[in-house]
């Protein structure tokens, strides 16, 4: 039987008291309570302090170039889908450096969960503003004000990933549930999780995000599978931030129409001599 023992890998360097350590602790959680053993699932990440989360569980792990976590993810999902493939990037990551992965995986929907660690601000390089930045943030980079913000859950509807949601770190048990449902969902998986920087975002804190959120779960005749009621949920910030699963929809994934897989996961596939040859010359 799995335990949580089972994904605990060697110490972290983050900040004490970081928001980082609610996701490791609900992703190690989720994998647990999915009865998934490490064998079965990969890691992969980017580049930034979301970009170490792997380095601290134990299990399959693949850190890639800054914003590229998704391509190989992808990739690796093609090749086998038995595996669970989780990706995790910061919001510079996944919004800024890797946005045009991150759009056009949502679009051809892709099987794969993508958590995105959304602090605000750029916090390995030591506190640059990040594309979910709120207008006016003063940083190093923006003195003057930072310029309005990406919206990633709007901008995940609108593109097309089959789940769309918003975590908290700071409510461990709440964000371990949307991991699990991410996972079993069949499709691209977004979880755009709030997680606060203790050291360069001085805002948007643990407290700040306390007194504003609240669960659309709880809020009564809220349709999680109505669009144009998700992309209003979309545009809340402020006073009230929702957390949930704010959309889903029910679509085929790019994988389950891929001629490719029809005969099996390519890791099953038995390769012949001069096949791959044959392959290539009638691509060129």
């Amino acid at each position: 039987m799995v335990t949580v023992a089972d994904y605990t890998g060697i110490p972290s360097a983050w900040c004490p008291g970081c928001g980082n350590f609610g996701i490791l602790n609900a992703v190690k959680k989720a994998l647990v309570e999915l009865a998934i053993e490490p064998h079965q699932v990969l890691l992969v990440s980017g580049i930034g302090q979301a970009g170490k989360l792997p380095h601290y569980t134990k299990g399959n792990v693949f850190n890639s170039l800054h914003g590229r976590p998704v391509p190989p993810a992808i990739g690796a999902g093609i090749a086998n889908p038995e595996l669970n493939v989780i990706a995790f990037s910061g919001d510079g990551d996944a919004y800024g450096e890797g946005g045009n992965h991150f759009i056009h995986a949502m679009r051809r929907n892709h099987n794969l969960t993508y958590l995105v660690h959304d602090n605000q601000v750029y916090a390995l390089t030591k506190g640059q503003a990040s594309p979910t930045s709120d207008q006016g943030f003063i940083t190093k980079t923006t003195p003057y004000g930072a310029a309005p913000p990406v919206n990633p859950i709007a901008l995940g509807i609108i593109a097309g990933a089959s789940l769309v949601a918003r975590g908290f770190s700071g409510n461990i048990e709440h964000l371990t549930s949307l991991i699990k449902a991410s996972i079993t969902h069949k499709g691209f998986a977004l979880i755009d999780i709030l997680q606060p920087c203790v050291s360069f975002n001085h805002v948007n804190t643990f407290s700040w995000y306390k007194e504003r959120v609240y669960k659309v779960e709880e809020e009564a005749g809220y349709d999680s599978t109505n669009r144009t009621a998700a992309l209003v949920k979309a545009e809340e910030w402020g006073q009230r931030i929702p957390i949930g699963v704010i959309y889903k929809a029910d679509r085929p994934t790019y994988e389950e129409q891929l001629p490719a897989l029809k005969k099996g996961a390519l890791v099953g596939q038995k390769i012949e001599p001069g096949q791959a040859e044959k392959l290539l010359d009638e691509l060129l």
